[in-house]
């Protein structure tokens, strides 16, 4: 986001003793977009967008709330892909979007990307505990 356009946007509110006053909800929710992605010191955010952080926290709070509510259209899921991971086949019937998440004991997660995957698990633990039995 530019952060020169949105003090721009934000100066608009701005009475003339300085105060800011009446940010409409989208607005509050361009400056939470901006914020979520800032990557720098937070007084850089602030002293960019050319307001008092401690004057901003009630806006961001309103802004976070609504974000909550849903609100917001683009506050949807987003899918992220994340480079070197393993891809899975479109044409595999038994493959599985987003993969087959196995929680097993309190510690371990095991990730199976297919149905077969975790079938073959499945059997060989089943097999490992009938003859420890």
């Amino acid at each position: 986001m530019d952060m020169v356009l949105l003090s721009k946007k934000i100066s608009s509110y701005r009475t003339p003793t300085g105060r800011i006053t009446s940010l409409p909800d989208e607005l509050a929710y361009e400056i939470l977009l901006a914020w979520e992605e800032w990557s720098g010191p937070l007084n850089g955010f602030y002293k960019a967008l050319g307001v008092d952080q401690r004057k901003m926290a009630k806006v961001m709070g309103r802004a976070k709330r609504l974000k909550r509510e849903g609100a917001f259209d683009d506050s949807q899921f987003k899918e992220i892909r994340v480079m070197g991971s393993p891809e899975i086949s479109s044409t595999d019937p038994q493959a599985s979007p987003g993969g087959i998440v196995l929680k097993w004991d309190s510690k371990r997660v095991i990730k199976f990307l297919s149905v077969d995957q975790l079938i073959e698990f499945l059997n060989k633990m089943g097999g490992d505990q009938s003859e420890a039995a």
